[in-house]
């Protein structure tokens, strides 16, 4: 496999971390049938998948629309990242991710058909968030392919593809790995996370400043 694909599925696996979202999904789908739990996953990951694409397809044109360089947005998004994975090391979460204790669980599944929570609060922007969006973005405006779209695009298919195996035993993840082993999953993620957030930084400073390079 390209390793251009495996460095960007490992971005988005980190960035995305499904193991982050297993207790919400398991709350929203208490007392489903195994059917509507698949239903639910599987529309959950699509929306992953559809976000990812669109934003790969659209990033560069959505910078340029709005007058940013790439280089500034790859210098301010690696800071998000960066912040990011500070957060996730230090056993605080994602901060630019809802709290799940903040969702009102039982309204949503009174008021919401389980493929309108599978998109929100699942997918969106419990699963992915700003920082995975602005990392789509931020790979994206450094395209200069359809081989180079293509290679995001299929990461982002692996990805998704691994959050619905993920979801689909949430049941059995969370009972062996508990509390602790999650929150040791996510700390492990987050240094992970930092090394890409470092990348994106440097890659910025070299757009920014062509002389360092």
């Amino acid at each position: 496999m390209n390793t251009e694909i495996i460095k960007i599925i490992l971005a988005f696996m980190v960035l995305i971390n499904p193991f982050g979202a297993l207790t919400l999904f398991l709350d929203l789908t208490r007392g489903y049938t195994m059917a509507n739990r698949r239903k639910v996953a599987r529309i959950a990951c699509l929306t992953i998948f559809i976000t990812i694409g669109f934003f790969t397809v659209v990033g560069e044109s959505l910078l340029k629309g709005l007058g940013i360089s790439i280089g500034s947005f790859q210098m301010a998004g690696g800071i998000l990242v960066f912040l990011i994975a500070i957060n996730m090391m230090n056993g605080a979460g994602n901060p630019v991710k809802p709290d799940q204790d903040n969702f009102d669980l039982d309204h949503v599944q009174d008021t919401l058909p389980s493929t309108a929570s599978a998109v929100v609060p699942l997918a969106i922007p419990m699963m992915i968030g700003p920082g995975g969006i602005s990392t789509v973005i931020i790979y994206s405006s450094q395209i200069s392919g359809l081989l180079q779209m293509a290679a995001v695009i299929i990461a982002g298919l692996f990805i998704s593809i691994f959050c619905y195996l993920a979801l689909m035993a949430a049941g059995r993840i969370s009972r062996v790995l508990g509390d602790a082993g999650l929150n040791i999953m996510s700390r492990i993620m987050g240094m992970l996370l930092a090394a890409v957030a470092i990348e994106i930084i440097v890659n910025g400073l070299r757009t920014l400043f062509p002389d360092l390079s």
